[in-house]
């Protein structure tokens, strides 16, 4: 087998081999500061199920002197297989053989070297926290003396374990045994153990082990607990000398390291009379009394001591008792040892949460400052589910308390996570009747919103988002159009196009001044989002009219914005043809500019010298168009007559908007027949006798003039927005009346007949 590589034991691998059995656990290290101490090796170990880390205690009878103890070790799977309390070691699964034992239990170290450990840090701490792992010993003692009237015999620093949380945990029980069981083996095998006459009791030293059937049960556990103390506090020193007889008190020299407030429940509880030593039950309530004067409260007044009793009682607590723990966290956040901040307190508030309240907005902040310490690979199932399940919640304070310090977490969600458990949700707060909610959840989605799929970024969001920007708080509207700003690079081509202009257009025109101001910042941050025909077309015409707002704070954005858009079309420009038109064909009537950049009619940048510009080129255009000998002679249009024009022309028409020459030769009326009086004169046009007495002209009538759909030049454009006007208007938007009395054609031509030519009106220059 693959994992058998991995094994540290060869008791276990000749067990596998063997037996053939799965092992529901993998070992791994062995704790070497741990062998020899018991009659147990301790490795760390995998769960096989689901990978978490555990511990392995193998008992491997591979000896004559290991068989002996072969019961002991059996006595201690037996008892803690039936023994269940938080304070004492988790027993999870055993594997036993005829010589071989291994019991799995929950990720535990040595207390040994982690009191060495402890010596680096200050005083202060140092005696928080072993007061406080001396507070767990005893309430696991009391369980086991009082509520299973049983001796644990073995109370020593090697018995305890610290878990992952930090706490101490009581093992050891291989001689825990209650003197009415007749499996007992306290009393007949407890000399076995090692090193037993040292952390044995005066009256076992003096008369055995069997001695403590016929004592209390807290007898030996009360001295073994005086003596765990002494080594606790003096690490460094040996057995004190009242561990030897006669066993005088001891003295204030011999106290070292205990504080002043244990020293004297700890002198009790080495009395060498076990009739009136100590009991651990009443170390434990002279701990926890605040009115016994001296020498009581030492474990009331200690900071973790309390944390731990207020988590245990936190959802029956009443407002005053939270509060009051939760400024103990606030202020002692810092301070805490990081294992029993992350996998202690940290559990029991992430736990609180789920029952929101007034104190979630108070609670969250202290989950998100203990959760910094948790290892990456745990902060999901140790923080995130929580706060994820919190979202499902109606109260708003907790809605409130997790968007205000999303900020702290969203790194850490996953997509799946955000998309199917806190969107559906989140989107909740949208519609809220509160304002403040509506806008904590606008300014949240930016945080979110690379966690969104596509279907949530271009559709269910900016639905929402629409209703945003109509919402009557300005504030909310205001972030909105900057929130639609910021998402608009992410979002799709098409959605850029169908969304961002009007969204921003509509911020344009929003009462509020900042809105508008947002609206164009906008557009700025989302140039690069727009084609250069919608910058064109769209965009800045949609800017334009916020260039004369009533705020000077607007218009001054809006020329900066302007001038942005504006560089970026001149960019462009500058890289477009001079002309579409190919450079071989000649367009009849067209101003004559050279295309080869060197403009004879140069820029202009006034309106006068705009308005002489555009009267030279009439008249220049005039005047190279007709060659000097042209113009002494008379316009005719005469039927079949050829006309050389290139092909991108237009067909001529003639007055009644017929087509003219070749095209319509033979029913042609007759045509005008306009004349030049002068070169420098405008030609003038007179009607032939046949024409006025044929019928009345309609040339001048509006609509007359139509070319019929086959031939027509007009863009569809025109004629859409042609038919709108109508639409519009239910008719023609000028009028039904003639421009001029068609019934008075004949006066008017008729003076013009007989009259003087007019000269052509030139602009002055």
């Amino acid at each position: 087998m693959d994992y058998l590589r991995t094994l540290g034991s060869a008791a276990v691998s000749s067990l596998v081999q063997k037996s053939g059995l799965t092992l529901p656990f993998s070992l791994g290290n062995k704790v070497t500061s741990f062998e020899n101490r018991t009659i147990w090796s301790l490795y760390d170990g995998t769960k096989r199920e689901d990978s978490s880390p555990v511990s392995i205690f193998e008992f491997e009878a591979n000896t004559p002197a290991k068989k002996n103890l072969l019961p002991l070790a059996k006595n201690a799977v037996r008892k803690l297989r039936t023994v269940r309390h938080p304070d004492v070691l988790k027993f999870m699964e055993v594997v036993e053989t005829d010589t071989t034992i291994h019991i799995m239990t929950e990720r535990v170290r040595p207390l040994g070297p982690a009191i060495r450990e402890w010596q680096s840090k200050s005083a202060e701490e140092r005696e928080a926290w072993l007061v406080w792992g001396l507070h767990r010993v005893s309430v696991a003692l009391s369980f086991l003396n009082e509520s299973a009237s049983s001796t644990h015999g073995n109370v020593r620093v090697d018995s305890i374990f610290i878990s992952s949380s930090g706490e101490w945990k009581l093992g050891g029980f291989d001689v825990l045994s209650n003197p009415k069981d007749d499996a007992a083996v306290l009393y007949t095998m407890g000399g076995m153990l090692p090193d037993a006459s040292t952390f044995s009791s005066p009256e076992v030293k003096k008369g055995g082990y069997s001695v403590l059937k016929e004592l209390p049960p807290a007898a030996a556990d009360a001295y073994g607990l005086g003596l765990l103390i002494h080594f606790a506090f003096n690490p460094s020193q040996g057995v004190p000398a009242t561990a030897q007889p006669p066993h005088s008190p001891p003295t204030a020299a011999s106290r070292g390291l205990i504080p002043t407030a244990i020293f004297p429940a700890y002198k009790k509880l080495l009395n060498p009379n076990p009739k009136a030593r100590l009991s651990p039950a009443h170390f434990l309530e002279l701990g926890m009394s605040q009115t016994a004067g001296d020498g009581a409260g030492f474990f009331a007044g200690n900071r973790l001591v309390k944390v731990c009793e207020g988590l245990d009682g936190f959802n029956v607590a009443s407002e005053g008792e939270k509060a009051s723990l939760l400024k103990i966290l606030k202020e002692s956040a810092t301070s805490f040892p990081t294992e029993f901040a992350s996998y202690r307190v940290l559990p029991a508030l992430a736990s609180a949460l789920e029952f929101g309240g007034a104190s979630a907005a108070t609670i969250l902040p202290l989950v998100l400052q203990f959760g910094k310490n948790v290892a990456p690979e745990d902060y999901s199932n140790v923080i995130l589910t929580h706060l994820v399940k919190l979202y499902t919640s109606p109260d708003r304070g907790t809605r409130m308390a997790l968007l205000d310090h999303l900020p702290e977490y969203a790194d850490k969600l996953d997509k799946k996570t955000v998309v199917d458990k806190i969107w559906p949700n989140l989107q909740t707060g949208f519609t809220d009747t509160v304002a403040l909610i509506r806008e904590a959840t606008v300014k949240s989605i930016i945080l979110l919103s690379d966690k969104f799929n596509e279907r949530i970024m271009n559709n269910d969001l900016l639905r929402h988002l629409a209703r945003m920007q109509a919402d009557p708080e300005a504030s909310i509207r205001t972030n909105t159009c900057i929130l639609i700003g910021r998402l608009g690079p992410v979002l799709g081509y098409n959605t850029k196009r169908k969304v961002l202009v009007p969204a921003f257009a509509r911020a344009l025109k929003d009462p509020f001044v900042h809105a508008r101001v947002a609206g164009l910042m906008a557009f700025m941050a989302t140039i690069d989002c727009f084609d250069i025909e919608d910058i064109a077309t769209k965009v800045i015409p949609s800017m334009a009219f916020t260039t004369i707002d009533k705020e000077k704070l607007v218009r001054d954005q809006a020329f900066k914005a302007m001038e942005l858009f504006i560089k970026k079309l001149e960019e462009h420009a500058a890289t477009m043809p001079e002309t579409a038109a190919p450079e071989t064909e000649i367009i009849p009537g067209a101003l004559s500019l050279p295309l080869n950049g060197a403009s004879a009619n140069p820029l202009v940048n006034s309106t006068a010298s705009a308005a002489g510009a555009l009267a030279g080129w009439a008249i220049s255009s005039i005047g190279k168009r007709l060659a000097a000998s042209d113009l002494q002679t008379t316009m005719a249009s005469a039927a079949g007559a050829a006309i050389d024009r290139p092909t991108s022309a237009p067909v001529p028409m003639g007055m009644n908007g017929s087509l003219s020459g070749s095209v319509l030769a033979a029913s042609a009326p007759p045509p005008l027949t306009p004349t030049y009086t002068s070169p420098s004169a405008v030609p003038t046009r007179s009607l032939t006798t046949a024409a006025a007495a044929t019928s009345r002209s309609k040339g001048m009538q509006l609509g007359a003039t139509k070319v019929p759909a086959s031939t027509s030049s007009i863009p569809d454009w025109a004629e859409e927005a042609a038919a709108e006007v109508d639409s519009a208007h239910g008719g023609n938007p000028w009028g039904n009346d003639d421009l001029m009395d068609v019934n008075a054609d004949e006066d008017d031509w008729s003076k013009r007949r007989t009259s003087a030519a007019l000269p052509c009106p030139i602009a002055n220059r």
